[in-house]
């Protein structure tokens, strides 16, 4: 069974209310055995679990309504936030009764009337939440990604050829792309395409967002990210905590 909490906290931009949802309820099985006992967002960086560090991060940019969507580990994640009080924040429950996906959830809010964040529950960044919010509707899109460069270094050289023939030899090229960071700003329009009590996921609404002709964008950022899906990116997190959100 999947849980969703609801966070309260406050904020507005642009005079409107900002809403956000952290997808954290996977199994992080690309770190197993650790998560076998421990829900990735309970996993420590520094002195703070990883949830916990984006939760202070958008508190920091005072973010009012925050859902997490939750399933492995869901216990273990509602025994450590409890109420919300600690954090002078208040929490509330929502239950679903399948996986829905990364985007099915979002299905399940009620009240979305402005643009909200959706952002996955293993990321370390300094993005500027309300930036982000800011460019979206500017933009009037019905669906921004933040997108970040990143390049991807072959192991081994390359040839190019003509027929037979070898024409030229690289060593070890690089090559970049823009990447999606696991967060998005959505516009409540996105959630019509989005199907109730269906596995539905954030690649599937894109699809059906750009068939529909309405406006996807991107917002590249050079701010600090990570995404923490495997132990050696847990240890740099844990590394360099001293130069990340807290």
């Amino acid at each position: 069974m999947i849980l969703i909490i609801t966070i309260l906290i406050n904020i507005r931009y642009d005079g409107g209310k900002v809403k956000a949802v952290i997808l954290a309820g996977g199994k992080g099985t690309r770190l197993r055995p650790i998560t076998f006992s421990i829900p990735k967002p309970l996993l420590p960086v520094g002195e703070k679990p990883i949830l916990e560090l984006i939760i202070n991060r958008l508190s920091s940019l005072k973010i009012n309504d925050i859902t997490l969507a939750i399933g492995y580990g869901a216990e273990l994640i509602k025994a450590y936030f409890g109420d919300g009080k600690k954090f002078n924040i208040k929490i509330n429950y929502i239950h679903e009764k399948q996986s829905l996906g990364t985007a099915g959830p979002l299905k399940m809010i009620e009240n979305l009337k402005e643009p909200f964040l959706v952002m996955n529950g293993d990321i370390i960044t300094k993005l500027n939440f309300l930036d982000l919010f800011n460019y979206h509707k500017k933009n009037n899109a019905a669906m921004t990604i933040a997108v970040k460069k990143y390049t991807n270094q072959l192991p081994f050289g390359t040839i190019s050829f003509n027929k037979n023939n070898v024409i030229d030899i690289e060593e070890k090229p690089a090559t970049n792309h823009l990447i999606s960071t696991g967060i998005y700003i959505l516009s409540p329009v996105a959630i019509k395409f989005i199907p109730e009590n269906t596995f539905f996921t954030i690649p599937d609404l894109v699809k059906e967002l750009i068939k529909a002709k309405l406006t996807v964008i991107k917002y590249e950022f050079d701010e600090y990210w990570l995404a923490i899906e495997q132990l050696d990116q847990l240890e740099e997190a844990n590394q360099y905590y001293n130069n990340l959100i807290v």
